[in-house]
C-alpha cells in the first residue's frame, strides 16, 4: 500500500481563494520601496546639494564623517567589479536575488520576516541595481571610522545588514504549532 504525500503548489501558483500576495507580503514590498526611496534620496543629497564628491569628507561628529567613496564592489567593498562585464553580472545576479526574495516575501507569514525581506530587497535594488546601472558603481558615504569601523557604506548597505540580521533572528524565534 502506498500513501500519497500531498505537495504544495509551485511558488508561482496560489491556492484557490487566496490572494497572490498576503498582507505581510505587501508590508514587505512597502518596506523595500521605503528603503529604496530613503537610499536614493540620501544619495541624491550627497551628490547634489552637499556636493560630497568635490569635498571628499565632511566631519559631522567626532566619530562620524560623510566621506565620498565610489564603490565598484558589493556591500562594504567586497568582490570588486569595476569592468563593464562585472558590473552587469552583479546587476543581473542582484535582479535574480530580488525576484527570488519577492516570491518569498509575497507569502511572508510573520511581520519580522516580511520586514527583513523588504529591507534586503530594497537594499539590493538601491545599491546593486539602481546605482550600478546608473553610475557603474555604488555611492557610499557613511563613515564611522571614529568608532574603528573600517568601511564606508550607505543606507542600502544598512538595510541589507539589518534585514539579514532580522532574518537570522526570525529563524531563532519559535514557530506557531499547527492547529
Amino acid at each position: 500500500m502506498t500513501t500519497e504525500i500531498p505537495t504544495e503548489p509551485p511558488l508561482a501558483a496560489s491556492k484557490p481563494g487566496q490572494p497572490l500576495v498576503t498582507q505581510l507580503g505587501w508590508l514587505s514590498f512597502a518596506t523595500a520601496g521605503g528603503a529604496v526611496v530613503l537610499d536614493q534620496l540620501t544619495k541624491a543629497w550627497v551628490l547634489g546639494p552637499l556636493d560630497l564628491p568635490s569635498k571628499g569628507s565632511v566631519p559631522v561628529l567626532p566619530f562620524f564623517n560623510l566621506t565620498m567613496v565610489w564603490n565598484p564592489g558589493v556591500s562594504f567593498g567586497l568582490m570588486r567589479a569595476s569592468d563593464g562585464l562585472g558590473r552587469f553580472a552583479l546587476s543581473a545576479f542582484s535582479a535574480i536575488v530580488i525576484v527570488a526574495l519577492a516570491l518569498w516575501a509575497r507569502r511572508a507569514a510573520r511581520p519580522i520576516n516580511a520586514i527583513a525581506l523588504g529591507l534586503v530587497m530594497g537594499g539590493a535594488m538601491g545599491n546593486n541595481l539602481i546605482d550600478r546601472l546608473r553610475y557603474g558603481r555604488v555611492v557610499d558615504f557613511l563613515d564611522f571610522s571614529g568608532l574603528h569601523f573600517p568601511w564606508v557604506f550607505n543606507v542600502a548597505d544598512s538595510a541589507i545588514s539589518i534585514g539579514v540580521a532580522l532574518l537570522l533572528l526570525d529563524t531563532l524565534m519559535p514557530t506557531k504549532a499547527p492547529d
